[in-house]
């Protein structure tokens, strides 16, 4: 009997779900991910997933994954090695076994080691019991058995009681963890049951019975001789709730609209792995956010343009080979001088790459990517709460300063989730003050110039077309400098490209300092920026922990870069960039403070792991 099994204490805990994809991987992670939260845990989530809509079930090619590390401390990544495998099926052993620790658990059905699924995979023999997965502790659990036994007397067919494995397995790793089962039920309730949308009775039935016989399992068999409790993460008090990237940039959105007095507006274009964020934006249209999914990306950015040009507070979202194609509009709302967020979950590339892996390789694109100097502010969200703030912040800059932004978050933290605290509205920045549409009677005796400018943030006057006494001109030939109407001056060219460049310049002077990690100088200085913050952090905190001469900073403006950042980086010996791309934050920083700055590069669809950082700064260190 596994209910006397001993009760060990564990600071933190990497998990991995891996089986077929479309056999609810992502639904199981998330699950886990939530209840965990709502235990007190802190906890961080990776999603992976295979581009193909739906690989031949059984092979490698088609395995989905989702790993997460739950913890009673602060977690910012998903973890380097899982500690806990749960691997559905032979590909799913396969493909992800290599990554668990050495001695880690590896969870399996052992109802899907059937001949023909291992010959699939290229197994030779059962690796559950040749010796293939020698070193680690295997629990083979015949699960389609189980699950089938206890939904025995239910009118259900065999295919549709084996799907309710995973709540099964939820029930088992509910026990093994320690976790509240209410909460399970009360997701299967809201899922399925009478407080769903649309009820399955039947199906809410079958899970609920599923997960009470996986919990049963976890405390009757003698497969398990330990389990693990993590206490709760001693992190802020306030109201939390567990949130991916994607739906946190939807939610910024719609609050910036409420507290800019603004109607918010996304015209946008469907694309992995940005969709979920227009997906969970439409749905706020009780809160005036409108949403319009277009037939491309052009028409996406172009309806968003229209809407700034109206007096709207405009956004699209997009991915790598979209931004792309929104750069003529992007360049056109910079022309214009009107505010516009566009909001680019960055992932493999180039061209189509890798829909459903993360990359950071976009940074260049977005600097450099459009024809002619048009420059515009970038903003990297670092984490999926993070994607709030950054998205929020975004909308205040296209605001006060008239001009287009970019937000930079990617696969892993658009996709991935972790505990957010929720702000109130009150707590939010008022953007108001940033909303000072230009009317006649606020200005008696005056002519209305449109690119009159404010002397502060260089921000021209904000009219809306169809305003009596204020028509202008409205077009993507150069503009004169005063009046808006069409120049071919040189001189005028000249100053209006040195203005528009100076605008962005200019907010350097107000961003906040770039804050250190560690001490203000020393042997190596590592910088981090968006979804490799993680990582960075964690792998510095660890070598501070051993002594080592190791700072690092996070950069979540790439451009402009923080005041102090140069001064900074003169007082470490070596600077480190670790990116998922082959180096162009690198480039920049080279350019930008000619430093020898060395590049870590990873583009394998993958995130940084914390050993990753580790071994290149000890390597630097000569250690």
């Amino acid at each position: 009997m596994a209910e006397n099994a001993k009760l060990t204490k564990s600071e933190q805990i990497v998990v991995k779900f891996a089986g077929d994809s479309g056999d609810g991987m992502q639904l199981i992670g998330n699950q886990l991910t939530a209840l965990a939260a709502l235990d007190g845990n802190d906890v961080n989530s990776l999603p992976d997933y295979p581009s193909e809509i739906r690989a031949p079930s059984g092979t490698i090619a088609g395995v989905s994954g989702f790993q997460m590390c739950l913890g009673d401390h602060k977690i910012y990544t998903a973890g380097d090695h899982p500690d806990v495998l749960v691997a559905f099926n032979p590909a799913a052993v396969k493909h992800s076994s290599k990554d668990v620790k050495p001695g880690g658990m590896i969870i399996t059905n052992s109802d899907s080691f059937t001949e023909k699924a291992l010959e699939k995979v290229g197994y030779e023999g059962n690796p559950l019991e040749d010796g293939t997965l020698k070193g680690y502790d295997v629990k083979a659990i015949p699960m389609f058995t189980l699950v089938r036994e206890a939904l025995a007397d239910m009118d259900m067919p065999n295919a549709a009681k084996d799907r309710c494995k995973n709540f099964f397995t939820m029930g088992v790793l509910c026990w093994l963890f320690n976790k509240e089962q209410q909460l399970v039920l009360d997701f299967i309730d809201e899922k399925f049951g009478a407080k769903a949308k649309k009820p399955l009775a039947q199906v809410a039935e079958a899970n609920t019975r599923a997960f009470k016989a996986g919990l049963n399992y976890g405390e009757t068999t003698i497969m398990f001789q330990e389990r693990f409790d993590l206490g709760a993460a001693q992190i802020e008090k306030g109201l939390y709730r567990n949130i991916t990237g994607n739906d946190a940039s939807a939610l910024a959105i719609a609050a910036a609209g409420y507290k800019s007095g603004l109607q918010p507006f996304i015209g946008s274009y469907p694309i992995t792995p940005a969709t979920d964020l227009l997906h969970y934006a439409s749905e706020f249209k009780d809160l005036g956010l409108v949403t319009m999914q277009m037939e491309d990306e052009i028409a996406g950015i172009c309806t968003a343009v229209g809407a700034a040009c109206a007096g709207n507070l405009a956004f699209t979202t997009t991915s790598g080979p979209g931004l792309a194609l929104k750069t003529e509009a992007a360049g056109m709302a910079l022309i214009l001088e009107v505010p516009l967020v566009i909001v680019n979950v960055q992932r493999g590339g180039p061209c189509t790459g890798l829909p459903t892996k993360t990359e950071q390789s976009d940074l260049l694109q977005a600097m450099f990517g459009r024809n002619g100097d048009s420059y515009m502010p970038i903003i990297a969200a670092l984490s999926p709460a993070d994607c709030f703030d950054a998205t929020y912040q975004g909308a205040k800059i296209a605001l006060k300063y008239r001009t287009p932004v970019i937000v930079l978050t990617d696969g892993y933290i658009g996709q991935g989730s972790c505990p957010w605290k929720v702000p109130t509205m009150d707590e939010l920045e008022d953007l108001t003050p940033y909303v000072n549409f230009w009317k006649p009677e606020d200005h008696p005796g005056e002519t209305y110039q449109p690119y009159k400018r404010d002397p502060e943030t260089l921000a021209r006057d904000w009219a809306i077309p169809g305003t009596k006494g204020v028509q202008h001109r409205i077009g993507t030939l150069e503009k004169d400098a005063l009046t808006g109407a069409v120049s071919h001056d040189p001189m005028n060219h000249q100053i209006m490209t040195e203005t528009r460049k100076a605008k962005v310049d200019n907010l350097a002077a107000v961003l906040p300092e770039a804050e250190i990690n560690g001490a203000e100088s020393g042997k190596v200085l590592v910088i981090s920026w968006g979804g490799t913050f993680g990582a960075v952090k964690g792998a510095v905190d660890r070598l501070i922990e051993e002594g080592k001469s190791v700072s690092g900073i996070n950069l979540r403006w790439v451009w402009p870069f923080p005041p102090n950042l140069g001064d900074l980086i003169s007082r470490f010996d070596k600077i480190l960039v670790p990116e998922l791309n082959m180096g162009q934050l690198s480039v920049l920083l080279r350019a930008k403070f000619l430093v020898d700055v060395q590049s870590l590069s990873k583009v394998q669809g993958d995130p940084f792991r914390e050993y990753e950082v580790i071994d290149k700064v000890n390597e630097m260190l000569g250690e």
